[in-house]
C-alpha cells in the first residue's frame, strides 16, 4: 500500500537518485513519482519486484486450479497419487 510519504516528484528523484534508491533498497516500499502533480510512474527496488512477479504467478496458477475444479476437471488426491505411484513405480510402506 502506498503511503504519503512516498510520493516524490520526477524532478526530485532526477536530482536526488542516490537517496531515493537507499531509501528503496532500506524499505523496501515503491515509490510514486509524479509529473505536474500526476502519478506516473512507480519505482521499486528490483528484487523486491521479482518477489512480487513470483508471487502474482503463484496466485494466478492458483485461480486456474480452482477453476479447473469448478469445471469438473479435478481428481480425488488419493486417485492423483495412486496413479502417479503405479506410473512412477512406487509402492507405498
Amino acid at each position: 500500500m502506498f503511503k504519503m510519504k512516498d510520493i516524490y516528484p520526477v524532478s526530485d528523484f532526477s536530482r536526488k537518485p542516490a537517496e531515493h534508491i537507499k531509501r528503496l533498497k532500506e524499505t523496501g516500499q515503491p515509490e510514486i513519482l509524479t509529473v505536474n502533480g500526476k502519478a506516473e510512474l512507480v519505482i521499486q527496488d528490483a528484487r523486491i519486484y521479482e518477489e512480487m512477479v513470483e508471487l502474482l504467478d503463484t496466485l494466478k496458477k492458483i485461480a486456474q486450479a480452482g477453476n479447473s475444479l469448478d469445471e469438473g476437471k479435478g481428481i480425488p488426491a488419493d486417485k492423483f497419487f495412486s496413479q502417479f505411484e503405479r506410473k512412477h513405480g512406487i509402492k507405498r510402506t
